[in-house]
């Protein structure tokens, strides 16, 4: 897996790991990529008529429980596969290992180092990639890190601490906030990472105990 990442406004956030990112192509192609739905309502917002709601909440130790609303009909195949995650309880026991106060924390790899995820990737749901995902990463939107790759998106995800609009077009928003943004405040303030990039020390990284899923419609 390569390393996963989310540009700042001085890097464009770099890359978490540059030796994983010399994997070469036919390793990264064994890693299985979930492509877009294929749908004949569609409509040029690349939404699904009908698509569904989900509630997720985020329990992180020691801070409490954050809940984000994630909308199906904004980017189909990436709530899909974080709601997957969560219900197999992929997410339990993992940790925000990148934060930036003022900008995003960044959690969801089982090794902690931004170079992880699951054994599937999905399909960049973003303009950059064909796909147009409406959502603007405004404070308190859920969305996922990737590499290089558009279609890398793992189980690494980030929830947006103020408006990084720059963001827009390159990664896939597909949720956001409802309740508990002044948690997701605290972390980023408590946060005291080691470099430029946001690494957190595993010993202080936020751990998250749980993510419970519960459809809306």
């Amino acid at each position: 897996m390569k390393g996963l990442f989310v540009l700042s406004a001085a890097m464009m956030l770099g890359a978490c790991s540059s030796k994983k990112e010399e994997k070469t192509e036919t390793e990264t192609s064994s890693v299985k990529v979930v492509q877009p739905a294929e749908n004949k309502d569609a409509g040029p917002t690349g939404s699904v008529e009908g698509g569904k709601k989900y509630s997720a909440d985020i329990n992180i130790k020691d801070y409490g429980t954050v809940k984000v609303e994630l909308d199906e009909g904004i980017a189909p195949r990436t709530v899909q596969n974080f709601v997957k995650l969560a219900n197999e309880g992929f997410y339990n026991g993992l940790t925000f290992h990148r934060i930036m106060d003022g900008f995003m924390i960044q959690g969801g790899d089982p090794e902690g180092t931004g170079a992880g995820g699951s054994d599937e990737t999905v399909y960049g749901e973003f303009s950059s990639n064909g796909f147009n995902n409406t959502l603007s990463h405004k404070e308190g939107v859920i969305s996922m890190a990737r590499s290089q790759d558009p279609n890398s998106a793992s189980s690494q995800f980030f929830i947006v601490e103020s408006d990084s609009t720059f963001l827009d077009g390159q990664y896939a928003g597909f949720g956001h906030v409802t309740e508990g943004m002044d948690i997701v405040h605290k972390i980023a303030e408590d946060a005291k990472p080691t470099d430029d990039n946001g690494t957190i020390k595993k010993d202080e990284q936020p751990v998250i105990e749980s993510i419970t899923i519960t459809e809306l419609q």
